[in-house]
């Protein structure tokens, strides 16, 4: 999940307002609040939560509301609108199309260090995987040493042909001379520039990247712009918009960071269209950006985090003896997990998470937890590192079977177990439904 920890604590927002017996102004305001507090944790504007918060207020009245009507829908809706329209500028003025004479030329602007060159990568072999498209990469970045060696070896590893040169030191020849070639040999309908960057925004970057477009008349300039950078991507994204004609962005390390919902934001806020987002290291680590479903996507799919999973062992440990639970939900638990020593095995497991960050205990990516952090958190919790693997691998386990769980629509006798496991932890499970349909398929598996 991309900004998990954002999402995580709008849902826990929505879902306290859900789970409200009596839906008044009180528990609006505290829905918003809560909101505003998440959003600001992210690093989004203090500007842009003002809106949101205000626009809310001003489409969900309460009062005028008729009778029988779903306050909680209405509140739901508004929110996800909202955020929407926040994160959402508009379309890009151009899309590579496949089969295009002659070729689209796509550049590639921004600071040194945002990821751009690698970015220029994932681009092109986003559209020739996904769009069907022939695309040629173009290194026009003469200014850092090893630009053209770092292309190079990316676009041979995707298997793209690329131009560049060692000796020449003009960024615009190289540029011209590497769309020529591409468009002469008619072999691609899609060429990407990469062009230098620089330490920080400067004249001397500006000129050159007129230069450059001047000379290829791009279809398109797309932003290359570092999450991290948080709401500070509003100045950047402003300065360049003003000095080129960039019509897209793309967001970098976007994979967990903390300050990813700023960036969004605040990209949103100069009326660029944020067109992918870039979730990791690897050529395939690129996601096409589209702020509806994105929005939906963050707010409304359930994953079976770490954190569930210590719900799950806290509501387990409150039912009693573990046998009986057990032998009630036969698969639910594995092996391990059996009388008292099932109990105190999950107690050190949950000691364990409780040495996890956020967005470990609430991340969906088993890249997540690599060496590093599962060392750190055997330090913490003063726990074997064999052990923090052995709480993963169960975890691992029981995502699995989660995720195959149907939908069903008679319920089972079962209310007890359903009534002591908290609200938040059953709608992983997919609701009563689902925890009873749980429980018969495992009863009928043994």
């Amino acid at each position: 999940m991309v900004l998990s920890q954002l999402s995580g604590s709008l849902k826990g927002a929505l879902s306290r307002m859900c789970n409200a017996t009596l839906v008044d102004q009180k528990v609006l305001d505290d829905c918003l609040n809560e909101i505003s507090r998440a959003l600001l944790q992210a690093d989004v504007r203090f500007e842009t939560v003002r809106r949101v918060q205000a626009s809310i207020k001003s489409t969900v009245n309460l009062q005028a509301l008729a009778d029988g009507t779903n306050k909680r829908r209405v509140i739901h809706r508004a929110v996800v609108a909202e955020l929407r329209r926040t994160l959402d500028p508009g379309k890009p003025s151009f899309a590579p199309t496949k089969g295009r004479k002659p070729a689209s030329v796509v550049m590639f602007v921004g600071l040194q260090g945002s990821g751009k060159t690698t970015t220029c990568v994932k681009y092109a072999d986003y559209h020739r995987r996904h769009k069907g498209l022939s695309p040629a990469l173009v290194c026009a970045d003469t200014f850092r040493a090893g630009a053209f060696d770092q292309l190079k070896q990316n676009a041979t590893k995707a298997g793209i042909p690329f131009y560049g040169s060692h000796t020449e030191s003009d960024p615009v020849k190289v540029a011209v001379e590497g769309v020529d070639r591409f468009r002469n040999e008619d072999a691609c309908d899609l060429i990407v520039v990469d062009t230098s960057g620089r330490h920080r925004q400067e004249a001397a970057l500006l000129e050159e990247m007129r230069q450059v477009a001047d000379a290829t008349r791009p279809d398109l300039v797309v932003f290359v712009m570092d999450a991290s950078i948080g709401q500070a991507a509003f100045q950047q994204a402003q300065a360049f918009r003003q000095s080129a004609p960039v019509g897209a962005v793309i967001v970098t390390k976007m994979d967990g960071h903390a300050k990813g919902g700023g960036a969004l934001s605040a990209v949103a806020a100069t009326k660029s269209p944020v067109i992918f987002i870039g979730t990791g290291e690897h050529i395939p680590d690129l996601e096409a950006f589209d702020a509806k479903s994105f929005i939906l996507e963050e707010l409304t799919k359930e994953n079976f985090t770490l954190r569930a999973l210590r719900k799950l062992f806290r509501a387990m440990l409150s039912m009693g003896p573990l046998g009986q639970l057990v032998s009630m939900i036969p698969g639910l638990i594995s092996d391990r997990f059996s009388e008292k020593e099932g109990q105190a095995k999950m107690k050190r497991y949950m000691t364990m998470m409780d040495s996890m960050t956020d967005a470990e205990l609430d991340g969906t990516s088993t890249k997540l937890m690599n060496k590093s952090r599962i060392n750190r958190v055997a330090r913490g919790s003063g726990r074997p590192v064999r052990e923090v693997v052995d709480m993963l691998e169960e975890h691992k386990r029981m995502a699995k079977m989660m995720s195959k769980l149907p939908n069903v629509k008679r319920p089972n006798d079962i209310n007890h177990l359903v009534n002591a496991i908290p609200q938040p932890l059953l709608n992983q499970f997919g609701g009563n439904f689902g925890l009873q349909s749980l429980i018969r398929q495992m009863g009928a598996q043994n």
